[in-house]
């Protein structure tokens, strides 16, 4: 049986969307899918909608608020289709960011999950309160159908406590829930999943670590299907290099330029987010332009790139180690996905733990799920496309109880 899942993923100022309609397996069609920019602001908005096998439409207004933009998705469903009246969603999926510690799995939506939802902004400033805004809108615009929250962290709820736990004050663990939280889980889950069924192994039998690289990057160690280290922490700056976020550094860092520089820490903070990775290094946040700067003799682009793929290397290294075996390395999203370079750079060195690309099969310009390994090799390289929104589709179904 097939059931359709409205997936909205809310920003500060955007409202991403998807219709799918998922199989009893799990495996989903995309029936429309859109975008809707520049929310609350006072100049116009955009808004696309690009329904299956039909003419996309779009439209300019001022979008006021998140309620007025999706009232306008409702408008567009209706115009260009498919019909939600139709249709009939079981469900609607929320991408939530953070659930803290209290939430491990996707949750169906009530007043008491809501409030409790609003008690997490702290962990999330940025990210969850849009979110909630999101959540609220949806429960008064589709009042009869289950609402369900899909968490980043929850994959990572299985963290065991020597991999999420910093070595701080019980005072700053316990009353302000300082600990490693870890994000992209849904991608991480969906990727894992495929990897398996790419290698043909039940999930419960293969070790895998997923390199999830976009602008927002992430490793995770993922045995037997559970997740048990990943780079990000308390909040999405830890780890990786990235398009703005710097990635790890030296804890001190704060306090030494507050003393030499006269910074104090909320303006270090934007700095390490927005203005530094491969922005800072780079001058862009965009790998594409880094490249080719660094193919044009552009030393800091060459740079750049360089600590980008030795932080990959690192950790790839570190994880093998946790993991004591591996069934695959698999790269994913938007640099994972596109960028050979990245791929050939950032395993070079590890061919003594049995990890190798195949220059040809990585400068292929097949797409979808593949091997980029060289023929032989102990360890798998895989590209395996993430798909976030049919796993927030997938819990959503799971956690009302549905198959998928």
């Amino acid at each position: 049986m097939t059931q359709a899942v409205l997936v909205l993923n809310v920003g500060s100022s955007s409202i991403k969307y998807q219709l799918l309609a998922l199989d009893d397996a799990g495996e989903g069609e995309r029936l429309a899918t859109g975008l809707v920019e520049r929310i609350g602001g006072q100049d116009p908005g955009k808004l696309s909608h690009r329904p299956a096998g039909a003419e996309a439409l779009e439209c300019t207004e001022v979008f006021a608020s998140h309620a007025q933009a999706l009232d306008a998705v409702l408008d567009a469903f209706r115009t260009a289709g498919p019909d939600l009246d139709e249709v009939k969603p079981t469900a609607v999926g929320h991408r939530v960011v953070h659930g803290g510690s209290r939430f491990t799995t996707a949750t169906v939506l009530d007043d008491e999950v809501v409030s409790s939802l609003g008690e997490l902004n702290p962990l999330a400033p940025l990210h969850n309160p849009p979110n909630l805004t999101g959540i609220e809108v949806a429960r008064a615009a589709f009042p009869g159908v289950p609402q369900v929250a899909v968490f980043d962290t929850a994959f990572h709820q299985t963290l065991p406590p020597a991999a999420y736990t910093y070595a701080v004050p019980r005072e700053w663990r316990e009353e302000y829930s300082v600990r490693r939280y870890g994000f992209h889980g849904t991608s991480h889950a969906y990727v894992s999943r495929r990897a398996a069924r790419f290698l043909a192994r039940p999930v419960e039998e293969a070790n895998v670590i997923v390199l999830h690289l976009g602008n927002g990057a992430s490793v995770c160690a993922v045995e037997r299907g559970r997740s048990v280290e990943t780079s990000m922490g308390l909040t999405p700056l830890e780890g990786l290099v990235m398009g703005t976020r710097s990635g790890d550094l030296d804890p001190a860092v704060p306090a030494y330029l507050q003393r030499v520089a006269g910074l104090d820490a909320d303006a270090v903070d934007r700095v390490l987010n927005r203005s530094s990775g491969l922005l800072g290094l780079a001058g862009s946040n965009d790998l594409r332009d880094v490249n080719r700067d660094a193919e044009a003799g552009d030393e800091d682009a060459r740079l750049a790139h360089a600590v980008y793929c030795h932080r990959i290397r690192k950790y790839v290294g570190a994880y093998y180690a946790v993991l004591g075996r591996v069934d695959a390395v698999v790269f994913t999203a938007g640099v994972g996905e596109n960028d050979a370079r990245t791929r050939a750079l950032s395993m070079q060195g590890l061919e003594g733990l049995g990890i190798e690309v195949d220059p040809v099969r990585n400068a292929s310009a097949e797409r979808g799920e593949r091997s980029v390994s060289a023929p032989g090799t102990r360890v798998p390289v895989l590209v395996i496309p993430t798909d976030e929104e049919i796993e927030i589709a997938r819990q959503t179904l799971g956690a009302l109880g549905h198959a998928a």
